[in-house]
Protein backbone atom coordinates (compact mmCIF):
# COMPACT_ATOMS: atom_id res chain seq x y z
CA UNK A 1 0.00 0.00 0.00
CA UNK A 2 2.82 2.45 0.81
CA UNK A 3 4.67 1.78 -2.60
CA UNK A 4 1.36 2.94 -4.39
CA UNK A 5 0.76 5.88 -2.24
CA UNK A 6 4.69 7.10 -3.00
CA UNK A 7 4.27 6.03 -6.65
CA UNK A 8 0.85 8.16 -6.83
CA UNK A 9 2.63 11.15 -5.28
CA UNK A 10 5.07 11.02 -7.51
CA UNK A 11 3.26 10.92 -10.38
CA UNK A 12 0.81 13.55 -9.17
CA UNK A 13 4.35 16.07 -8.62
CA UNK A 14 5.30 15.37 -11.62
CA UNK A 15 2.19 15.80 -13.81
CA UNK A 16 1.92 18.88 -11.82
CA UNK A 17 5.36 20.06 -12.92
CA UNK A 18 4.96 19.11 -16.42
CA UNK A 19 1.41 21.07 -16.42
CA UNK A 20 2.47 24.01 -14.66
CA UNK A 21 5.76 24.46 -16.16
CA UNK A 22 4.86 26.28 -19.31
CA UNK A 23 2.16 28.72 -17.08
CA UNK A 24 4.97 29.61 -14.83
CA UNK A 25 7.16 30.41 -17.53
CA UNK A 26 4.66 32.72 -19.36
CA UNK A 27 4.08 34.27 -16.06
CA UNK A 28 8.12 34.93 -15.82
CA UNK A 29 8.24 36.32 -19.41
CA UNK A 30 5.51 38.47 -18.82
CA UNK A 31 5.78 42.26 -18.30
CA UNK A 32 5.58 43.82 -15.40
CA UNK A 33 1.84 44.78 -14.55
CA UNK A 34 2.42 47.66 -12.12
CA UNK A 35 5.22 48.87 -14.09
CA UNK A 36 4.66 52.68 -14.20
CA UNK A 37 4.31 54.24 -17.63
CA UNK A 38 5.85 57.83 -18.89
CA UNK A 39 3.53 60.80 -18.69
CA UNK A 40 2.69 60.73 -22.22
CA UNK A 41 2.15 57.71 -22.26
CA UNK A 42 -0.53 57.74 -19.19
CA UNK A 43 -1.87 60.94 -20.84
CA UNK A 44 -2.49 59.01 -24.65
CA UNK A 45 -3.94 56.09 -22.46
CA UNK A 46 -6.19 58.43 -21.24
CA UNK A 47 -7.08 60.06 -23.88
CA UNK A 48 -8.70 56.64 -25.32
CA UNK A 49 -10.86 56.00 -22.30
CA UNK A 50 -12.40 59.76 -22.25
CA UNK A 51 -13.08 59.47 -26.23
CA UNK A 52 -14.47 55.57 -26.17
CA UNK A 53 -17.07 57.09 -23.56
CA UNK A 54 -18.27 60.10 -24.78
CA UNK A 55 -18.61 57.95 -27.99
CA UNK A 56 -20.87 55.74 -26.27
CA UNK A 57 -22.57 57.80 -24.24
CA UNK A 58 -23.48 59.78 -27.33
CA UNK A 59 -24.41 56.72 -29.00
CA UNK A 60 -26.83 56.11 -26.20
CA UNK A 61 -28.21 59.90 -26.72
CA UNK A 62 -28.69 59.46 -29.90
CA UNK A 63 -30.72 56.26 -29.81
CA UNK A 64 -32.69 57.84 -27.26
CA UNK A 65 -33.03 61.45 -28.67
CA UNK A 66 -34.57 59.30 -32.12
CA UNK A 67 -36.67 57.13 -30.12
CA UNK A 68 -38.15 59.63 -28.37
CA UNK A 69 -38.66 61.57 -31.54
CA UNK A 70 -40.25 58.34 -33.28
CA UNK A 71 -42.82 57.88 -30.39
CA UNK A 72 -43.29 61.92 -29.82
CA UNK A 73 -46.44 61.43 -32.29
CA UNK A 74 -46.66 64.67 -33.08
CA UNK A 75 -46.40 65.98 -28.81
CA UNK A 76 -44.52 69.50 -28.93
CA UNK A 77 -43.23 69.07 -25.34
CA UNK A 78 -41.72 65.41 -26.52
CA UNK A 79 -40.57 66.50 -29.69
CA UNK A 80 -37.77 69.34 -27.54
CA UNK A 81 -36.87 66.55 -25.40
CA UNK A 82 -35.92 64.65 -28.37
CA UNK A 83 -34.17 67.18 -29.93
CA UNK A 84 -32.44 68.37 -26.70
CA UNK A 85 -31.45 64.44 -26.82
CA UNK A 86 -29.82 64.60 -30.26
CA UNK A 87 -28.08 68.18 -29.47
CA UNK A 88 -26.48 66.51 -26.46
CA UNK A 89 -25.80 63.55 -29.03
CA UNK A 90 -23.92 65.75 -31.52
CA UNK A 91 -21.94 67.64 -28.54
CA UNK A 92 -20.86 64.46 -26.91
CA UNK A 93 -20.05 63.44 -30.84
CA UNK A 94 -17.87 66.69 -31.03
CA UNK A 95 -16.20 66.31 -28.03
CA UNK A 96 -15.09 62.85 -28.91
CA UNK A 97 -13.36 64.31 -31.90
CA UNK A 98 -12.04 67.35 -30.78
CA UNK A 99 -10.38 65.69 -27.99
CA UNK A 100 -7.14 64.58 -29.73
CA UNK A 101 -7.26 67.64 -31.67
CA UNK A 102 -7.06 69.78 -28.59
CA UNK A 103 -4.48 67.20 -26.65
CA UNK A 104 -2.20 67.89 -30.10
CA UNK A 105 -2.58 71.25 -29.52
CA UNK A 106 -1.29 71.39 -26.28
CA UNK A 107 1.48 69.52 -26.78
CA UNK A 108 2.49 72.11 -29.58
CA UNK A 109 2.22 74.74 -26.82
CA UNK A 110 3.97 73.68 -23.88
CA UNK A 111 6.65 71.66 -26.60
CA UNK A 112 6.40 67.91 -25.54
Amino acid sequence: MRRILNRLSLSTTTNAGVLLGPAAQAIAGAPDLLAVNNLPTVINNLVVWIVGILVGVATLFLTYGGALYLMAGGDPGQVEKAKGALKGAATGYALAVLAPVLLTILRGILGT
